[in-house]
């Protein structure tokens, strides 16, 4: 049980024109908090400032204070436009949420507008011109905004505030190109004579003025002490019971799925009449959930179907709209969602939230968990674990969730396959020097320019580097890390778009065979053209979802850092992995069994990226009583479950980062297990696990020897994306690996 929280009020800043105070009231806003008032007042003084406490921490008003007093004072003293602010949200939701606040707020000369993929171009050109604030995301700011910025001149001439919200959800290399885009705009508003201060607001995250700092390149302070009243909470952690399901032959025991508990448990809820959310890991996974809620709601209380909906990314702008304002005015009740809704949307009167699966972070834990209880009742939190080796590990130590701090964001601006073709659509902007691409981009900046003008793609002239293409230099990034334009979903015979999923993601999750759910209603993909980005379903009705497995190949290209343990190493560096799609399982939803096993024909994919990697001796695994034909089994079994375990101690999920584990390496001639970014590139965290590695494979041997199966399990070894159908694995032999390494 978490207590309640007592508020801590402070008095209005000086500084706050009383319009300005008077439409926030207007609002609803009769006082700040203190913490509220600090970060407005570090911004308004010109800081660089990063505010991270928890949800419903009043954070909006800690940006839009100064935000609106600069908007309100510009327009007295120009007697015109004045002062403009950007406010940028890495999703088109939350922007438009937004939006309908600022509309709340009754104060003149106020223009607001949002502008993204979605506004029409009268729109836009009426916002470059006339708007005070702009509600964006960085894709506009990419894309659009900085490959136009002369017919944005007028805006950027005066901005005065950046505000970035929900800043923990650029981590990894998506984080990368967000810093490297708010470093171009920060040139062009150099370039007019702008020098806006900028603003980050987040979830509660470890160190989040450095976060800010590493983001823009210059020194930012923060502000973590929340002052907001808080509910009582109750968390629960549930672990599902045992089954006879994925192995039934060998009657390896297995958990009930975390999505047939969930749904289980709210409806539970809805029948109570308690409004909830269930976080659920996947698209496939919310619309099931959703589905099965639908099914036992119709054995209860037809009249409470209704209320039942599923909310995931994919969705049309005005499907997530309708979704949205359902679930503000109460006719929604249950809702499945993935965490497209863990941002700060407003949402308010939840009763409860089921988290369904280790979500990545703490940080995402908290930030979920926060989405109940708004209203300051009573509330109640429940994780429910998947059978997995984090989701064990956290269930069996609570303290690992409840008694840690939440974690730093990893990112790596430096990332040169991240940087090039944002020096590209730099140079684009206006060309740049070596000195300015020091200043803005780093000190790794000219090698990157020189490589790009051997690749033709840049030329140097005396006044600097000239991008001479006809092409869009902004094409070049591939802003979400996504590897490509996404593919469309299109239903066969109407031709009908269901939606999108992204490229990298395309092989595993609508290759021909799949299972894709749209809105609680299942499709099997009848086919996926790669080269028209094109996957055509036919709506079905099945009882069972689809898993694809995956089969990889390493090499290491340069060992960057690396420390004895004993005759044992650990490293880090840069490899190459070749991967490929194989084929695919079928599983039933609620118990796991495994229907059966398809081949499958896609192209391999070929990845740079960075790994740590651990290797032994010949002679460290004598001692640890690990005969030769073992090794590979349990070196399989410690790279399964260390990868389980990387995301407790680095910001990312086990599906952003891959493994590779062998008997004798090529490349070290030793017992090898590598652990990868599964991004071009990298994303910074396997880095983070060669910084933390002693205490992340001790937590790793843990698990492993606390964990109550005989041979291995979900929850400790088995890996459900592993590409050799989890096979061999050892996990006696794993533990003894790990015990002797760990002795180094």
């Amino acid at each position: 049980m978490l207590p309640a929280r007592e508020p801590v009020l402070a008095d209005w800043p000086d500084w706050a024109p009383e319009p300005v105070v008077m439409a926030l009231a207007g609002s609803g806003i009769q006082q700040p908090w203190a913490h509220q008032v600090q970060a407005a007042d570090l911004a308004h003084g010109g800081q660089h400032v990063a505010i991270a406490t928890g949800t419903a921490s009043g954070k909006s008003l800690a940006y839009w204070l100064p935000v609106l007093s600069a908007v309100h004072e510009g327009l007295t003293a120009a007697n015109g436009r004045g002062a403009t602010a950007l406010y940028l949200a890495p999703t088109k939701a939350l922007g438009h949420d937004q939006l309908r606040s600022l509309a709340a707020i009754d104060l003149a000369g106020l223009r607001a507008t949002v502008v993204d993929g979605d506004t029409p171009a009268e729109e836009r050109a009426w916002a470059r011109s006339h708007a005070n604030v702009i509600v964006t995301n960085p894709d506009l700011v990419h894309f659009t905004l900085l490959a136009s910025h002369q017919q944005w001149a007028s805006f950027l001439r005066r901005l005065r505030y950046v505000v970035i919200d929900e800043a923990h959800t650029y981590r990894g290399v998506f984080g990368a190109h967000v810093s490297a885009v708010l470093r171009r705009l920060l040139r062009v508003c150099d370039r007019y004579g702008a020098h806006p201060t900028f603003i980050a607001a987040s979830a509660t995250i470890a160190e989040p003025g450095a976060f800010l700092e590493r983001m823009i390149g210059t020194a930012a302070e923060q502000i973590t002490l929340d002052c907001s009243p808080a509910p009582q909470r109750t968390v629960a952690l549930w672990e599902p019971g045992l089954t006879l399901g994925a192995d039934q032959s060998k009657g390896t025991p297995t958990r009930r799925s975390a999505a047939a508990e969930a749904a289980d448990l709210l409806t539970d809820l809805v029948v109570e009449g308690r409004q909830s959310i269930a976080f659920i890991r996947s698209r496939r996974g919310a619309e099931a959930v959703a589905a099965m809620v639908r099914d036992r709601l119709a054995e209860v209380d037809p009249d409470l179907v209704s209320g039942v909906a599923s909310y995931r990314g994919g969705y049309l702008p005005e499907e997530r709209r309708d979704l949205e304002k359902r679930l503000r005015s109460g006719q929604i009740q249950a809702l499945a969602s993935t965490n497209a809704l863990e941002l700060g949307i407003d949402i308010s009167g939840l009763d409860a939230v089921i988290t369904a699966g280790w979500p990545g972070t703490r940080a995402s834990i908290w930030q979920q968990f926060g989405r109940a209880g708004r209203t300051n009742s009573a509330a109640l939190a429940m994780f429910v674990s998947r059978d997995d080796p984090l989701d064990a590990y956290v269930v069996s130590h609570p303290e690992a969730l409840l008694g840690e701090p939440v974690e730093a964001i990893v990112i790596d601006p430096s990332n040169p396959v991240v940087l090039g073709p944002h020096l590209c659509a730099a140079a684009a902007e206006l060309p740049i020097t070596d000195e300015e691409a020091i200043r803005w981009f780093g000190a790794g900046a000219p090698a990157i320019l020189a490589a790009l003008g051997a690749e033709g793609l840049l030329r140097r002239r005396p006044t600097g580097w000239f991008w001479t293409s006809r092409d869009r230099a902004t094409d070049l990034a591939d802003l979400r890390g996504t590897g490509g334009a996404p593919i469309t979903i299109v239903e066969d015979g109407t031709g009908r778009i269901l939606g999108t999923v992204d490229s990298a993601s395309s092989h595993a999750q609508i290759h021909t065979g799949a299972v894709y759910t749209h809105q609680g209603v299942t499709h099997l993909v009848l086919d996926l053209d790669l080269d028209a980005r094109v996957a055509t379903v036919q709506e079905q009705p099945v009882d069972f979802t689809t898993n694809a497995r995956e089969v990889s190949d390493i090499r290491i290209t340069s060992e960057q850092q690396s420390i004895p343990w004993g005759e044992g190493t650990m490293s880090f560096g840069e490899v190459q992995v070749t991967a490929q799609v194989v084929s695919f399982q079928r599983r039933r939803v609620i118990t796991g069994e495994v229907l059966g096993e398809q081949g499958l024909d896609l192209p391999e994919r070929l990845l740079t990226t960075k790994a740590v990697w651990w290797t032994l001796s010949p002679d460290q695994i004598e001692a640890a009583g690990v005969d030769e034909l073992d090794v590979p089994g349990a070196a399989h079994a410690a790279e399964h479950a260390s990868i389980g375990l990387l995301p407790l101690f680095a910001t990312c999920d086990r599906w952003d980062i891959g493994g590779v584990s062998t008997a004798c390496h090529p490349d070290t001639g030793r017992a090898t297990v590598f652990v990868y970014d599964g991004l071009n590139g990298g994303a910074g965290f396997a880095e983070r696990g060669f910084e933390v590695a002693r205490a992340w494979l001790q937590a790793t041997h843990d698990l492993i020897l606390t964990c109550p199966c005989d041979q291995g399990c979900p929850s400790c070894i088995q890996s459900p994306k592993c590409g050799n159908g989890n096979n061999p694995l050892d996990k006696g032999g794993a533990v003894r690996l790990l015990a002797q390494l760990l002795t180094g």
